[in-house]
């Protein structure tokens, strides 16, 4: 009865708070099936099980039950996700989410193996090497993805409108992320990219702006969000005041209302109220889409693109007594207009679908970056 123990104590820290007698005794009941299944499972299953690993699943299958974004860490992933690799371990650079128990791609980053192989968002891992994806968590799926630099991967992935599935194979590197990236396009439209949201995207742009606004006269501005997974908050928010003059940016609810909040724009739009275009895509998630949608609600930029990835909400961090942790969805993100981000995502102003296969973001196939040029020219 030791899992018995255990799951009773670990559902209990979740779930009894505030709940009836008679819900409790509901779940009493519960816990006690879950302890015989496991206990026959141990004395008539086929093979010998490893009864720590069905513990951890057991546990990992109540937060994916939950939404795909909520998970658990036992304490070695747990480590690992806290460690700096220092150069020893290599990456794909592709953000990605678990559903209907595959592996699907947020997005690819810049400049990375998943990109420069052709990995996009939207695409679902089906294999890593010649593993089945299917009955593994994201965490473990992320760990096979791993390994040496300079070692080679092979993943198989299915795609939406192709018929057979795709094999490519990546060799890992360290993945160096460059958030932001300016140009100068048609001799005064201001073109930024900004491919993730880290401690110091923010700066980046404010210098970058300043730098454009100095060197040469811009009439019309673009921020490119295409396969931008998100990351901090903070900088979505300072990043959309950069554009704003005042309103609301974002808020956030969640189940206690105390940690509730709202966050508003600050006087000052550094672009001076310049004609302002920001592309999305099905990449576009979290901060990518706060961004997009406060600019969008306030009528502060026209959205141009195709539908974000739909990821609308916070997770926290918990750590627990075994020195594992849980991932957990704590709020949703909302945006000006009182409108969920989740699982809907931001739909832009105007539908630029990306055409062809050649398809590539800032070159002469990127049909979505090329209408944007038009549009601004009038």
């Amino acid at each position: 009865m030791k899992y018995f123990i255990i799951l009773f104590f670990f559902l209990n820290s979740l779930f009894f708070t505030n709940f009836s007698i008679s819900s409790e005794i509901d779940i009493y009941k519960k816990i006690d099936l879950f302890g015989e299944v496991l206990e026959k499972i141990n004395e008539e299953y086929v093979d010998e099980i490893n009864q720590s690993e069905s513990m951890d699943s057991a546990i990992n299958g109540l937060l994916q039950s939950l939404d795909p974004y909520s998970a658990y860490m036992s304490p070695e992933i747990f480590k690992e996700m806290r460690t700096e690799t220092s150069g020893e371990f290599g990456g794909l650079g592709i953000e990605v989410t678990m559903e209907s128990g595959v592996v699907k791609v947020i997005s690819p980053i810049d400049d990375t193996p998943a990109s420069r192989a052709g990995i996009k968002a939207g695409d679902y891992i089906v294999k890593i090497q010649d593993k089945q994806v299917q009955g593994k968590t994201l965490s473990e799926a992320v760990d096979l993805m791993r390994g040496p630099v300079g070692s080679g991967i092979e993943l198989t992935i299915r795609r939406r409108g192709e018929k057979k599935a795709i094999t490519f194979n990546i060799t890992r590197e360290i993945i160096k992320i460059q958030s932001v990236k300016a140009d100068l396009l048609e001799n005064d439209i201001g073109y930024i990219r900004l491919t993730s949201f880290n401690e110091n995207s923010s700066d980046q742009i404010e210098d970058k702006i300043k730098e454009l606004e100095t060197e040469q006269k811009i009439n019309s501005y673009i921020l490119d969000l295409r396969n931008n997974p998100g990351g901090l908050l903070s900088q979505a928010i300072r990043i959309s005041d950069f554009f704003l003059d005042n309103g609301e940016i974002v808020s956030t609810k969640s189940r206690k209302p105390s940690e509730n909040r709202k966050w508003f724009a600050k006087k000052g739009d550094l672009t001076e109220g310049k004609t302002l275009i920001v592309l999305i895509n099905y990449g576009s998630a979290s901060a990518s889409e706060i961004v997009a949608g406060a600019l969008k609600d306030h009528k502060r930029a026209i959205v141009l693109g195709e539908n974000s990835f739909g990821k609308g909400s916070v997770q926290s961090i918990i750590p627990l007594k075994n020195k594992g942790a849980i991932r957990l969805t704590v709020a949703k993100y909302y945006l000006p207009s009182g409108k969920s981000i989740s699982e809907v995502g931001v739909s832009p102003d105007i539908e630029i679908i990306e055409e062809g296969k050649e398809f590539k973001i800032k070159s002469k196939t990127d049909n979505q970056l090329n209408y944007a040029i038009k549009l601004l020219k009038g």
